[in-house]
């Protein structure tokens, strides 16, 4: 069984869920500022959807579709959010995903675990490019987008609807070649045998 990855940076670590995070996850994605502005939380969000959404990431790996990662406090271990790449391999292209628990908003977690997710993607995984997508209202993850290096690359006007009301999605892109090497905050890949990126 192919094992997913552990990526660490200054504060964070990255890491694969396990079941134990069930009642951490419903808790925190559970929260309607999470839901309101990301397509695929519903809400309320049930411990058994955590369990089933948690269960679907090794073989998603394995087949080279996905990879999900915990974000977790590197001094104590909490769980704050998710980080995760949907991987089109024929393509050797990704989009990235995210969300950070509300009591963790404001402090810089969404990115610098994105920093190392995308490093981890065009590094080792050789992606050629990473692309991500916001509701027009989420100025917040515009700025994540943003501070990784991406280029908002288009707006689809009312594409999406969440809770009955549509929403404009904008687009953001970032190929390999453009990705700034100072931007990389990443510390080590922590099963692989790669060399550690200080």
């Amino acid at each position: 069984m192919a094992r997913q990855p552990t990526l660490t940076t200054t504060r964070l670590v990255l890491r694969p869920f396990a079941l134990s995070d069930v009642h951490a996850v419903a808790r925190l994605a559970g929260a309607r500022e999470i839901a309101q502005y990301t397509l695929h939380i519903p809400h309320p969000y049930e411990p058994q959807m955590a369990e089933t959404w948690i269960a679907s990431h090794q073989g998603r790996f394995e087949d080279g579709k996905g990879l999900t990662l915990a974000v977790t406090l590197k001094d104590t271990g909490a769980l704050i959010g998710a980080m995760g790449l949907g991987i089109d391999a024929s393509n050797q292209t990704a989009e990235l995903g995210y969300w950070i628990g509300v009591p963790y908003w404001g402090q810089g977690y969404a990115t610098e675990a994105a920093r190392a997710m995308v490093n981890h993607g065009f590094t080792t995984l050789r992606l050629h490019r990473i692309h991500a997508s916001h509701l027009a209202p989420n100025t917040a993850s515009g700025r994540v987008m943003r501070k990784l290096g991406m280029t908002q690359e288009g707006i689809l006007r009312e594409h999406v609807q969440k809770w009955q009301i549509r929403y404009d999605l904008v687009l953001y892109g970032l190929l390999r070649s453009e990705y700034p090497a100072a931007q990389i905050e990443i510390v080590e890949d922590d099963q692989t045998n790669r060399p550690r990126r200080d």
